[in-house]
């Protein structure tokens, strides 16, 4: 199965004619995972080689609008472009983000009369209220429930934390685990960690045969997991008969934050395969980055090294820094310094740091079997 991680946006506070504002998919098996939308994300998604019509989940981040802006207008181009089938209904979209995300929806379509001719579901997360300052908390007026849902609103979750994990469980089925954990910010902020299933290793296909077992229906529970008992009363335990099983990937992206509350973050991104972090400013200016609930490249690398991530991407920055191609001699930000930034405060290390640009595709490929 493959999976690949594609930069939508990159730039901070707002979209520019160098960087889109923040937004990323994440795809697998045909799915399109869309983490953040800011403002443009739909025009962004044109440009690109993915089809917005495969957007099943979405995760906001916070309610910031550089993050959250470009959701409405995306849903509606996506529901404008799609032709239902009336033998196969079409798919509900899950939008996961912090409470007053649906609402905020809500207001958005029923103001504007948009209708959309698929169903779609807000499950909100509850945040503490050591997320960020206590102006940053919206009041239970402005994120109250009406309860007058749109006409294509499905009824949403309400997650709650999980003490004992500290995260909150998004989504769990046969191919991933998805969940959400706390971050500091000046708003509720979190950060979404996906994890695949280990696949199961290859069947010792001579073994069987010298056990007098036939390809057939057997191989498939065995493969599943299941112990299988022979016409000899022997029986057969998966573990005997299958290869090293092959550990599934993950995938961690972090929302702004100045840094990880609780040690929910640290266990959901534990050897991720790529964690995903904001370098807002560079690390001359991380006083004024922290006093905005922003990171800098070092501190991304500190929560890189705190994870044992194999690589760090960096994202989310200032306007000020241009992209690579158009940074011009005696510019004074240079972006690639955000890079060496966090290099040297990885030196030593295995972790590998790279740099997100609009329109970049990282593939994440399958690690070899333990």
């Amino acid at each position: 199965m493959t999976m690949d991680l594609t930069f939508l946006g990159t730039g901070s506070a707002y979209p520019s004619p160098h960087r889109g504002a923040s937004a990323m998919v994440l795809r697998t098996e045909g799915e399109c995972w869309l983490f953040d939308c800011g403002e443009g994300t739909q025009t962004q998604l044109m440009k690109s080689q993915l089809r917005s019509s495969r957007i099943t989940n979405v995760f906001i981040s916070h309610l910031h609008g550089d993050h959250l802006f470009g959701l409405p207008g995306l849903l509606c181009t996506v529901s404008l472009n799609l032709n239902p089938s009336p033998v196969q209904p079409p798919t509900c979209v899950n939008i996961y983000g912090p409470r007053g995300l649906r609402q905020f929806l809500r207001v958005a379509l029923q103001l504007t009369s948009s209708q959309l001719v698929f169903p779609y579901a807000v499950h909100e997360l509850e945040s503490t209220t050591d997320q960020c300052p206590p102006e940053g908390h919206l009041s239970p007026e402005v994120t109250a429930d009406s309860g007058c849902l749109h006409s294509q609103e499905l009824p949403g979750r309400t997650i709650a934390l999980d003490v004992s994990s500290d995260c909150y469980v998004l989504l769990e089925d046969k191919r991933f685990v998805v969940k959400a954990f706390r971050l500091f910010h000046r708003v509720p902020s979190f950060g979404f960690s996906v994890q695949e299933h280990d696949r199961p290793g290859r069947l010792k296909t001579e073994l069987l045969k010298e056990l007098g077992l036939k390809p057939g229906p057997l191989y498939g529970r065995l493969k599943a997991g299941e112990s299988v008992t022979l016409e000899t009363g022997q029986v057969v335990n998966p573990i005997e008969v299958l290869e090293k099983a092959t550990p599934g990937r993950k995938v961690c992206v972090l929302g702004d934050c100045s840094s990880l509350l609780g040690e929910g973050p640290l266990g959901a991104c534990h050897r991720a395969d790529v964690l995903v972090h904001e370098a807002t400013l560079s690390d001359e200016h991380r006083d004024k980055a922290v006093d905005h609930g922003h990171s800098t490249p070092s501190m991304a690398a500190a929560v890189a090294l705190a994870c044992s991530a194999r690589s760090l991407v960096l994202y989310h920055f200032s306007q000020r820094y241009k992209p690579a191609g158009q940074h011009k001699e005696g510019d004074e930000d240079d972006v690639s310094e955000l890079r060496r930034q966090a290099e040297e405060a990885l030196q030593g290390t295995d972790i590998k740091v790279s740099l997100a640009e609009d329109f970049l595709t990282i593939p994440i490929p399958l690690a070899r079997p333990h």
